[in-house]
């Protein structure tokens, strides 16, 4: 019985009742919207507004570089690392002007950088690379280029990778590291070009006649230089031909013009004075198979 009235006792006890200050909320919300907030809003709007002119600047940058026939590698990767960077500056300053401390920020960003410079090496090595490229200039757009095992036209230098065009239209991205550690052949870097071809005539042949035709090919075509000299002579005694080179000079741009060029016309002026290219023939004998008795 008196078990029971203790315990009636305890449950008719009156909850605590919570009081929430609704105004002091709302104080707080009004005072972070007057300071901090208009802060934010203003720091939203001025880097919208940065970040386009910055853009715009960078592109009219370009466009004046182009103009004053300024380096196309030049001119294309200075205007895009300095849009880069002026972002990053207005947004650490704009980040500070909030109320940010930057302080921290760039401890936490050296600490996230130490970790990411192991993770990514390779790329870390593209950058340099990138670098030394822009700097030592070891070719520039539009210059026809091997290395790495692509040949191409240079048809972008970014800080990470060198856009080239293969002669079949394929845009191929070589890493700058590689590239910059790796044999790389520059065809456009000088005005003049030498074309070597390469033909083969029969031991019966007379190489006198061969080489006055090929001579004779050589000098109608204008864009094969007079001098230096056509050089034309016998470079090798092969298995079956005797090998005659033609040394030609011309423009770099017109190098395979001139190419195709004595590839089909002396191989026509062999052909009008019989004289034979030889090729490499197989001679397949079959020998019956015997049966046992026969």
């Amino acid at each position: 019985m008196f078990f029971g009235l203790n315990l009636l006792s305890t449950t008719a006890e009156t909850p605590t009742e919570i009081n929430f200050d609704w105004s002091g909320l709302l104080n707080l919300v009004v005072e972070w919207l007057t300071t901090t907030g208009i802060k934010l809003v203003i720091a939203i709007l001025l880097l919208i507004i940065s970040f386009k002119f910055t853009s715009f600047f960078c592109k009219r940058l370009y466009k004046r570089l182009q103009k004053r026939n300024v380096d196309e590698t030049i001119a294309r990767v200075g205007s895009q690392a300095l849009n880069w960077a002026c972002k990053i500056v207005i947004l650490v300053c704009l980040i500070g002007y909030v109320g940010i401390e930057t302080a921290s920020i760039s401890a936490v960003i050296a600490s996230l950088g130490v970790g990411i410079s192991l993770a990514v090496q390779g790329t870390l090595s593209n950058l340099a690379g990138g670098i030394i490229i822009i700097v030592m200039r070891p070719f520039k757009i539009g210059d026809y280029i091997k290395g790495c095992g692509e040949e191409g036209t240079v048809e972008d230098i970014k800080l990470f990778y060198t856009h080239i065009v293969t002669p079949d239209n394929k845009v191929v991205m070589i890493p700058n590291g590689s590239l910059a550690n790796d044999v790389m052949v520059n065809f456009s870097a000088k005005e003049s070009r030498r074309c070597d071809v390469t033909f083969g005539v029969s031991y019966d042949t007379d190489t006198a006649l061969a080489k006055n035709l090929i001579k004779e090919v050589c000098d109608k075509n204008e864009l094969i230089f007079k001098d230096p000299s056509v050089f034309i002579d016998i470079v090798e005694f092969g298995d079956s031909s005797i090998n005659i080179v033609v040394r030609a000079w011309c423009k770099n741009g017109d190098y395979w013009a001139v190419y195709f060029y004595l590839m089909n016309e002396i191989k026509a002026k062999f052909d009008e004075n019989k004289i034979e290219i030889p090729f490499n023939t197989v001679d397949v004998n079959v020998k019956p198979v015997q049966k046992d008795g026969e």
